[in-house]
């Protein structure tokens, strides 16, 4: 079985990678045309939108306590706790083993 003649009678599909990007579908139907005065939004866009806000209210860090370590960390007060950095680490690494035994 040849592999091109295969390809070449299959119609529709592109023989090379760029005619996948550069030629498309002739279709001749017309796009539909929505009109500007019927559009409603659904409930979900509004419940979609009622989300972000409540999402962008609860952030997920402290913006004054990065701040601060921000500015300890320029002025050179900042030191770092090894024993909690690798207890946290420790603690990642396990839950991670935990998850892939399930």
């Amino acid at each position: 079985m040849k592999i091109d003649d295969a390809l070449n009678k299959t119609s529709g599909l592109p023989v090379s990678p760029q005619q996948a990007r550069t030629e498309k579908p002739a279709d001749n139907t017309p796009a539909p045309v929505a009109n500007s005065s019927k559009v409603q939004i659904s409930t979900l866009s509004t419940q979609l939108q009622a989300l972000q806000s409540t999402q962008a209210s609860n952030a997920v860090f402290e913006t004054k306590k990065v701040e601060e370590i921000k500015l300890a960390i320029s002025e050179g007060r900042f030191q770092v706790n090894s024993e909690k950095v690798a207890d946290g680490l420790l603690e990642t690494v396990k839950d991670l083993l935990n998850a892939r035994k399930r």
